[in-house]
């Protein structure tokens, strides 16, 4: 007769699996975040106005 796993071993698998998938999507951001921020910061300083320095 085969013994069903233990409640123990399934949490833990399930636990391990949550940290990995974590992991891997908050690099998956901050790799997109890092490629988006140059693009925003670019359309932020273009609508100021240009100034010189007399005025």
């Amino acid at each position: 007769m085969k013994r069903k796993p233990d409640l123990l071993w399934i949490l833990a698998i399930i636990f391990g699996l949550g940290v990995i998938t974590t992991g891997y999507t908050q690099s998956l951001w901050e790799r997109s975040a890092h490629y988006t921020t140059p693009a925003s910061d670019q359309m932020q300083t273009s609508v100021l106005p240009q100034t010189n320095p007399d005025q």
